[in-house]
C-alpha cells in the first residue's frame, strides 16, 4: 500500500487543517461553552440550538450558505475585502472557518456539559478565597473540567479530519489548497483508481477506530477514577 505525492499532500492538508481548526475551536468554543453551562438566560434555548445546528443539518446546506456568506456579497466576503483580504471561498481559511462552523458541537457540548458537571461548589470558595475570574478559570475550572476539554479536542480534531460536503461546498478540488483526504478519495473513485481509493479509504477506517478507541478508554479511565474517588 503506497501513497502517491497528492495523496500525501492531501494527508498533509487535511491534518494541516484539523489541527488549526481544533485550536480555534478550544479558544472559541470555550466561552461559548462557558456561558451556555452557567446562564439562566431565555437565549440559552436558541443559542445551543444554533451551536447544535451542524449535528442535523446536511452539510451541503450548511456549506452553500457559508459559501454564499463568504463570497463577495456576503457578510463575510465584504468585511474581509474592507479588510484588503479578498474572499475566503476556494482557500484553505475558507475551509478553516467552514469546519469551525461544521465542527463546533463537537467541541462546545463536551466542554459544556464537564462545566455543568462541576456544580457550584467549587466555583463559590474560590469566590470566597477572593479567587478572580481567571484563576478561578485556570486554577479550578480547567483542572476539573479536563476530560471534557481532552475528549473536545479529540472529537473535533477527529470530525474535522473526515469533513467531505462542507469543504467541497467552501474549498472545491485545489491540490495543495483544498484538497484533503476525503475529497482525495472522491477522486479516485471518480477516475476509477479503486487501489488507490482503498489505501486512504483503509487509513481512514483505521485512524477512525484508533481515535475512538482511544476515547472509550479515556471515559472508561475517567469513570473508574470518579467512582475510585466519590467524583
Amino acid at each position: 500500500m503506497t501513497f502517491s505525492e497528492a495523496d500525501m499532500d492531501a494527508i498533509y492538508l487535511t491534518l494541516r487543517l484539523a489541527t488549526t481548526v481544533t485550536l480555534l475551536l478550544l479558544l472559541i468554543g470555550t466561552p461559548i461553552a462557558w456561558w451556555l453551562a452557567r446562564t439562566k438566560s431565555w437565549w440559552k434555548g436558541p443559542v445551543g440550538a444554533i451551536v447544535a445546528l451542524p449535528l442535523v443539518l446536511p452539510p451541503t446546506v450548511l456549506g452553500f450558505y457559508l459559501l454564499l456568506a463568504m463570497g463577495p456579497n456576503g457578510v463575510i466576503g465584504q468585511f474581509t475585502q474592507s479588510l484588503g483580504l479578498g474572499t475566503l471561498p476556494f482557500t484553505f481559511w475558507g475551509l478553516v472557518i467552514g469546519s469551525i462552523f461544521y465542527s463546533m458541537p463537537f467541541v462546545v457540548q463536551p466542554i459544556q456539559n464537564a462545566i455543568e458537571a462541576i456544580g457550584e461548589r467549587p466555583l463559590e470558595a474560590a469566590a470566597t478565597l477572593r479567587a478572580g475570574p481567571w484563576d478561578t478559570f485556570f486554577t479550578v475550572v480547567l483542572p476539573l473540567a479536563k476530560p471534557g476539554f481532552i475528549t473536545a479536542a479529540i472529537l473535533g480534531f477527529a470530525h474535522t479530519v473526515g469533513e467531505f460536503g462542507v469543504v467541497l461546498m467552501i474549498g472545491g478540488n485545489i491540490p495543495g489548497e483544498t484538497r484533503v483526504v476525503s475529497v482525495q478519495i472522491y477522486d479516485h473513485v471518480e477516475a476509477l483508481e479503486y487501489a488507490q481509493a482503498h489505501a486512504l479509504a483503509v487509513g481512514m477506517v483505521v485512524f477512525s477506530f484508533i481515535v475512538l478507541l482511544g476515547l472509550y478508554g479515556f471515559q472508561r479511565k475517567q469513570a473508574s477514577l470518579g467512582m475510585k474517588y466519590g467524583g
